[in-house]
């Protein structure tokens, strides 16, 4: 999925990376900011659980146990406070995101092999979806991405922000 999209934004000039469509709609440089950054943020809580060292009997929130039983996020647009709400980073060069994307990347290649080998009742908290194990933080990335892809929704585009989730690979 990584090198898709970065196959994808070579279809865009950076003024159309960077151009907004709308007040309060994100543009696609906006999107993989959001992504990198929310990985890097799921990938270090896949580490605080293998470095934890206390199992946590707590389990999930009624939406994280909803959002698991069904496979991921549902397929709309999901808001957040406000104050957890600042716009993602508009400026962002491609070789920047590029090499921003291949650390995600990276680090999703070092955790494959390791996180299913983790104690799953070492837990970390989330905001909203409650406590979960290393593997949950893992595969919330992915869930993540192809949320945002799903409910990316850009005029006059063939590219992977239509692409459908029974589509997408991992990498």
């Amino acid at each position: 999925m990584i090198e898709a999209y970065k196959s994808d934004w070579q279809n865009y000039s950076i003024e159309q990376l960077q151009y907004i469509n709308a007040k309060g709609v994100w543009t696609i440089c906006q999107m993989y900011d959001h992504l990198i950054a929310v990985a890097h943020e799921y990938l270090d809580n896949v580490e605080l659980c293998a470095k934890a060292e206390a199992e946590h009997g707590l389990g999930k929130t009624e939406f994280g146990e909803r959002l698991y039983r069904n496979g991921g996020f549902p397929p709309i647009k999901i808001k957040l406070p406000d104050e957890m709400n600042a716009p993602p980073n508009n400026q962002d060069s491609m070789e920047k995101l590029t090499t921003r994307l291949d650390h995600v990347k990276n680090r999703l290649q070092e955790w494959e092999w390791k996180v299913g080998a983790i104690n799953p009742n070492l837990k970390v908290k989330h905001g909203g979806f409650g406590w979960l194990n290393a593997q949950e933080w893992y595969d919330l990335i992915w869930s993540a991405c192809i949320s945002i892809i799903i409910c990316a929704k850009r005029p006059n585009s063939n590219s992977i922000l239509k692409m459908e989730k029974k589509e997408y690979t991992k990498y």
